[in-house]
């Protein structure tokens, strides 16, 4: 049986805490998509389910939030930035403050030699599903962190950060009245399940099993590729990739890796919403500490 305790799970002042409305948020999606899924289920729901999943967690999870407000991968105006965090958050993965955060601290540790375990990953499925899906960090000293100011003080990202939870209860509120208690389940906890599992199922496979093209000189990670679910991730599951070049908004780097993400984010600037792109092979988004060695592949640790 795997050892549940946090057993310093985190070093320097730093601390572990329940993360009570998430775990609650998690664990109702959980129910009611069990509890209704199955005799809700359509094709077209399904189809419309998948359609709320490109616009709320490619566009604005992934392109939006990731890319585009954490790493800075690009340009864009006020608005086209609000609308894209607002999108964010109806995926009904959390408040964008806590992803900047969370964000922040994991790459802090993760490219240095004495990252805490938390932040490891040579431990269990079991085990980190139950470290990061249950507890918050809490920093003694945030200030370590270089999170930039007028990201972690945004009005509107503070706002949605603080009200999160109930715009994404409105939207489930407004398809319940035009379309339906069962396209509810299936484009409200059914998604939102689906979203969160994910996300955290694709961080825990990328950071233990695939390919590898680069090495982070004195890093505890450097993150995996996978074909498959980096397909399936908008891009996010070519982690070797994004972790040598984190401020590319194409974290594929070769013809066989499909990158979703990158269309849309080539989509944006086509249509002039977003520009100065950053893309790998273009321009200097490797981190300077990341060496390209001999593709080799990592099944286990």
């Amino acid at each position: 049986m795997p050892d549940f305790t946090p057993n310093s799970p985190v070093l320097a002042g730093d601390q572990l805490r329940p993360g009570w409305l998430h775990n609650s948020w998690m664990y109702l999606m959980l129910a009611a998509a069990l509890g209704w899924g199955w005799s809700s289920w359509s094709g077209p729901r399904g189809l419309a389910s998948a359609g709320l999943v490109v616009l709320t967690v490619g566009l604005g999870h992934s392109t939006g939030l990731h890319r585009g407000i954490i790493h800075h991968a690009y340009r864009c105006g006020r608005i086209t930035r609000g609308v894209l965090a607002y999108l964010a958050v109806l995926s009904g993965l959390g408040g964008p403050i806590s992803w900047l955060r969370v964000h922040y601290f994991r790459d802090y540790w993760q490219n240095r030699l004495d990252c805490p375990p938390y932040f490891r990953y040579d431990h269990s499925m079991a085990r980190d599903y139950y470290w990061n899906l249950h507890f918050d960090l809490v920093p003694g000293d945030i200030s370590r962190y270089q999170i930039p100011a007028e990201d972690l003080h945004d009005p509107w990202l503070v706002f949605l950060e603080k009200t999160w939870y109930l715009h994404v209860i409105g939207l489930f509120g407004l398809i319940w009245v035009f379309f339906g208690f069962e396209a509810m389940i299936i484009c409200g906890p059914v998604r939102v399940s689906v979203s969160m599992l994910g996300h955290w199922f694709v961080g825990f496979m990328t950071h233990k099993y695939g390919y590898a093209r680069y090495a982070i000189d004195d890093a505890t990670e450097h993150g995996y590729n996978s074909w498959v679910l980096g397909a399936l991730s908008f891009g996010e599951g070519f982690h070797n990739n994004h972790h040598a070049h984190p401020s590319s908004a194409k974290m594929s780097t070769e013809w066989y890796e499909l990158d979703l993400g990158w269309y849309l984010v080539a989509g944006l600037r086509a249509v002039g919403l977003i520009w100065d792109v950053q893309v790998v092979g273009q321009d200097a988004t490797q981190r300077s500490r990341a060496k390209e060695h001999r593709f080799r592949w990592h099944w286990q640790r």
